[in-house]
């Protein structure tokens, strides 16, 4: 069973979503502050966190950030749906920006939302071929991913580019977005050190597969996984 986490203060709102996740099936927990949020996911497994922009102790941007960085429990699996009073087209592309895999804005129904949970995480981080072939198989815990089944030796960043792409396969993840997720507070790091990784990267998966080239590059915009 799905575990949601919802992280909303507005105490209607979150009992008619918590209603809506449970009639659907899915095991829902509650938390009324970012900060109590941040506890439940370091001692719990959670598949998606249902996120109240508008919280009074820390936004819903800002706890999104923390909720990607807290591993093993959340890594790599945790999905992120924004809920939020704006709907100012610059905090939907913001919210989507830092890694959020969809965005609500209120008044919104329940039943949607419970049905757009159920859409995200039917987008799984492994990919499955048409033959069958499994092409990525990544291993969170161990910090481990095979390609084609065979493993790749990865360094630490070669590692979180790919875990960050894997996350969200298909999507274009800006050089923002991945090197907030990969180098965090690291100074002397730019948009050249993304490409650099980029690099070394492909070259890797090509000594598996010379074939293909999974990472597909957006100019203007990122990079995306292809898994398919």
């Amino acid at each position: 069973m799905p575990r949601i986490l919802l992280v909303e203060d507005e105490s209607a709102i979150a009992e008619t979503v918590l209603y809506a996740l449970r009639a659907e099936g899915f095991e829902a927990v509650h938390c009324l502050t970012g900060g109590e949020a941040l506890q439940r996911v370091r001692s719990e497994r959670f598949d998606l966190a249902i996120l109240d922009v508008g919280l009074p102790d820390i936004g819903g941007f800002a706890l999104c950030r923390e909720l990607r960085r807290i591993e093993p429990v959340a890594g790599d699996e945790l999905r992120v749906i924004f809920l939020t009073a704006q709907g100012a087209e610059a905090d939907r592309i913001l919210g989507l920006e830092i890694g959020a895999d969809d965005y609500v804005t209120k008044p919104f129904s329940p039943r949607e939302l419970a049905a757009r949970v159920r859409v995200v995480l039917r987008r799984g981080p492994v990919s499955v071929a048409a033959d069958g072939v499994m092409r990525f198989q990544h291993d969170a815990e161990g910090r481990r991913i095979r390609y084609r089944g065979q493993p790749l030796d990865l360094t630490r960043y070669e590692y979180g580019l790919l875990a960050a792409l894997l996350q969200r396969p298909g999507a274009v993840l800006s050089r923002a977005q991945l090197m907030d997720r990969v180098w965090g507070d690291t100074l002397d790091s730019g948009d050249r050190t993304v490409d650099t990784h980029v690099k070394t990267l492909r070259a890797k998966l090509h000594e598996v597969a010379n074939d293909a080239d999974p990472i597909r590059t957006h100019r203007g915009l990122g990079y995306s996984l292809d898994v398919d």
